[in-house]
């Protein structure tokens, strides 16, 4: 199976709407995300993945779908407590502060409605995710949407109890975060796997699909991951969720490389390409791919941001989560996955301190890159957002008790 990949320009929810950008093909193949490199704390923040795919499209384009041949057809099952989900209120403005926090699964309820009111809110509901923007990108027809609606409505159900949102009161940003990007992506991850697995035969061992997530710091790709691998289990299929900052060098191995190469800033704390410790990523994705048999088992590492001060350490193996085999999908995630050294002559001319760094990067490939097997690759517009994102997260790890960075330190 060729490598495929998702393209996609954004910025996290629920601020105000985003565009998105996806190739001209329901699935294009990756050829090469080469990193065009800059500064964040420290110099390589802003990035562009010169991927060869990009087809701007707006989230709320107002052309939408004809559904009426395809509404009569839809499935309208009577839910059991007789209470439905009115989804589409356009003039809500409702936004819930705990939509972004990684929250425990609530109580769920029906999905589908009772009355003809709510069955109008169904239809109103189906013509706002045929006319997301991603849907012909992805070969989601309208027609295959009305026949799949049900998967539509239940899984849009537990990403709403899953993010403690209002499924009856949300707003537009809250719907097109679910509806146009969420469950979208969610689907083509199921067909790039279903892919991925007919290329084995009954009765072998089917590793996990690998799927790497790209992105700038900040801009929701976390989230993303987050919403995908709970999507995954309550489906009934495993997955486990890996980032690069697991792999980052202990807090001692740190320290010897700030000494290794004194005056760089650029290595002198956690972040860029020299700062991870690629052996023990070798060792962990290889693990993870070899994770296809029932029970198997492994500890996923961990890394603790809030040691030292904000500057870090890799958590205690006490404290690492546990994931069993057989696994469906393994989701890597980092805002630096998939880059590739440039010339030397660019990086100098940025900064001469990113020659080191951008050496590094040379060693990545196979310690990283070359166990994915599909790609989604999240930009966004500007890359100096990132420098407040970043802030923003160390002042809510400060605010909550533990110890962050400080603003210097974040934006130099």
């Amino acid at each position: 199976m060729a490598m495929a990949a998702l393209n996609i320009l954004s910025q996290p929810w629920p601020p105000t709407p985003s565009s998105l950008s996806f190739s001209n093909n329901n699935i294009s193949f990756l050829t090469q995300c080469n990193a065009a490199t800059a500064t964040i704390n420290s110099k390589l923040l802003s990035l562009s993945h010169s991927c060869h795919f990009s087809v701007l499209s707006s989230l709320y384009g107002t052309n939408r779908p004809n559904s009426s041949s395809k509404l009569s057809s839809m499935p309208t099952h009577l839910s059991k407590s007789g209470t439905g989900c009115s989804w589409m209120q356009d003039n809500s403005m409702h936004h819930n502060d705990a939509a972004d926090s990684e929250c425990g699964e609530g109580p769920l309820h029906s999905a589908f409605p009772a009355k003809a009111a709510e069955i109008s809110s169904i239809e109103d509901l189906y013509e706002f995710i045929s006319s997301g923007p991603l849907m012909n990108k992805l070969g989601l027809a309208p027609e295959a949407v009305a026949e799949s609606i049900d998967k539509w409505l239940a899984y849009g159900l537990h990403l709403c109890r899953l993010f403690q949102l209002k499924e009856l009161d949300l707003s537009v940003p809250q719907k097109v975060r679910i509806y146009h990007y969420y469950l979208p992506v969610f689907f083509w991850c199921e067909d790039q796997i279903s892919q991925h697995r007919s290329l084995y035969k009954d009765g072998e061992d089917i590793p996990p699909l690998v799927i790497g997530f790209s992105a700038p710091q900040g801009c929701g790709k976390t989230t993303l991951v987050f919403a995908l691998d709970y999507l995954f289990k309550v489906t009934g299929r495993k997955s486990a969720t890996i980032s690069i900052d697991d792999f980052y060098l202990t807090a001692e191995n740190q320290a010897k490389l700030r000494e290794a190469h004194p005056g760089n800033a650029l290595l002198e704390l956690r972040g860029n390409a020299g700062s991870h410790d690629l052996p023990f990523s070798v060792e962990t994705l290889t693990a993870l791919s070899n994770l296809s048999k029932e029970g198997m088992k492994m500890k996923l590492p961990r890394y603790d941001k809030s040691a030292y001060n904000g500057k870090g350490d890799r958590a205690d193996p006490s404290t690492w989560p546990e994931v069993e085999g057989p696994l469906t999908a393994v989701l890597f995630e980092g805002w630096m996955l998939g880059f590739k050294p440039v010339p030397v002559e660019v990086v100098k001319a940025v900064d001469p301190q990113l020659e080191t760094v951008n050496k590094n990067l040379e060693a990545y490939y196979d310690a990283w890159d070359k166990f994915v097997k599909a790609w989604i690759v999240i930009k966004i517009k500007d890359p100096s957002c990132v420098y407040q994102w970043r802030l923003q997260a160390e002042i809510a790890m400060r605010e909550a008790g533990n110890p962050g960075m400080s603003d210097d330190e974040v934006v130099p």
